[in-house]
């Protein structure tokens, strides 16, 4: 039976708990449970590997991985050895795919924590046998191979030997054999489909030099969501928090985002027209106006660009523009004029609000990047509150 959570605080309401900041992050477990449930149904009767890395891809490891886990959740694949002992170390007994090949120095720890190493060369499959040995166990390993992303695997031509050097280990057991799209997120080129072809072949030639694959798996989330290369498992990370891999694929099961960024106005005041806000004074005011100031920015991931691009956020359902060059710990909010904002007043920067709502994708179009890069790049500074765990 898993422990219980380790980290703290975990808020009905962020309104309910004294903090240091009023800027704070909210994430609904609910959602969590939602989504991993939506694409167990989805991929049935392949297993379902939710990826958890750098911090639950800003949305915080552990929570996020027991919410998954208890909605049914199979295994869970984290990107360093020392993130998945983070996860041991929160009570997580669940299995831990490490994705790419650890250092070669670590690799006890990879033995003592249970983890499951990605390997690809020769001489760390021989050490993984070694840190196996020394502690008298059999390590289980999956091997990556390299069907045309270029970034880590086998070479094709050396993945039949590679199978076969783990598998007369008496240390090592194969336990699956899988490889990464370069393109799944973008439906109208045909790579995947070559890289599919591929790694199907692959497969077939190790089943027929008589060699176990272990679990075969390909799919990360948007070759999920449109149901391509299922195999025995798929990892999904960017689809559990919620949040499509690109408008291209959409979201065809109903996922529900499970972050929001929110803060408090921490001063408020009139400022007259012509004047210029922030850094640079390059937002001039048409007339006189409310100016808002929101104690977060960049240090906290909300890129400095984004009011000159645009950006906007929610206080009392309403939208209003950001006002000039976001700095290191503080943004600018112009509220117009005669605007009843007071210090205290709730701000959203991603989430909804009323009947208005800032989607991650939002700042993903303005800032020309990926949703993934948006939740990653908020800042540890900023706390993290966990609301509604599900327990099965």
């Amino acid at each position: 039976m898993r422990e219980p959570l380790r980290e703290a605080p975990i808020a009905v309401s962020p309104n309910e708990v004294t903090y240091n900041r009023d800027a704070w992050v909210v994430v609904d477990l609910t959602a969590i449970a939602h989504n991993t449930r939506a694409l167990r149904r989805w991929i049935a009767p392949a297993k379902l590997c939710v990826v958890v890395k750098a911090d639950g891809y800003g949305h915080g490891a552990s929570p996020v991985a027991m919410a998954a886990l208890d909605a049914g959740a199979d295994m869970l694949a984290v990107a360093l050895v020392d993130e998945g002992i983070t996860l041991r170390d929160a009570g997580i007994d669940a299995p831990i795919l490490v994705l790419s090949e650890p250092p070669i120095a670590s690799l006890d720890d990879v033995v003592g924590y249970g983890l499951t190493p990605t390997l690809y060369r020769r001489e760390a499959i021989d050490a993984a046998a070694r840190a196996a040995q020394r502690a008298a166990t059999v390590l289980d390993v999956h091997i990556k191979v390299d069907t045309g992303m270029h970034r880590v695997g086998a070479a094709p031509e050396d993945l039949v030997e590679l199978v076969r050097h783990v598998a007369e280990s008496p240390y090592l057991s194969p336990a699956g054999l899988f490889t990464h799209f370069a393109v799944a997120d973008e439906p109208d080129r045909g790579f995947t489909d070559h890289q599919s072809d591929l790694f199907d072949e692959l497969v077939a030639q190790v089943r027929r030099a008589g060699l176990p694959t272990g679990i075969v798996h390909a799919a990360n989330s948007a070759a999920t969501m449109r149901k391509l290369a299922v195999h025995d498992l798929v990892r999904c990370g960017i689809a559990l928090y919620g949040l499509a891999p690109s408008p291209a694929v959409g979201d065809p099961l109903g996922l529900r985002p499970a972050l929001s960024l929110r803060a408090r106005v921490s001063f408020a005041k009139p400022v007259a027209a012509g004047e210029g806000l922030s850094y640079g004074l390059r937002y001039r005011l048409d007339t006189e106006s409310v100016v808002a100031t929101v104690p977060l920015g960049y240090a906290d991931g909300v890129r400095r660009i984004l009011g000159r691009r645009g950006g906007q956020v929610l206080i009392g359902g309403r939208r209003f523009p950001i006002a000039g060059t976001i700095t290191m710990d503080q943004l600018l909010i112009d509220c117009g004029p005669d605007a009843r904002v007071s210090v205290g007043d709730e701000v959203v920067l991603l989430g909804a609000q009323g009947d208005e709502e800032i989607p991650v994708q939002e700042w993903a179009d303005l800032l020309d990047t990926i949703t993934y890069e948006i939740v990653c790049g908020l800042s540890p500074r900023l706390p993290r509150f966990h609301q509604g765990r599900e327990r099965s």
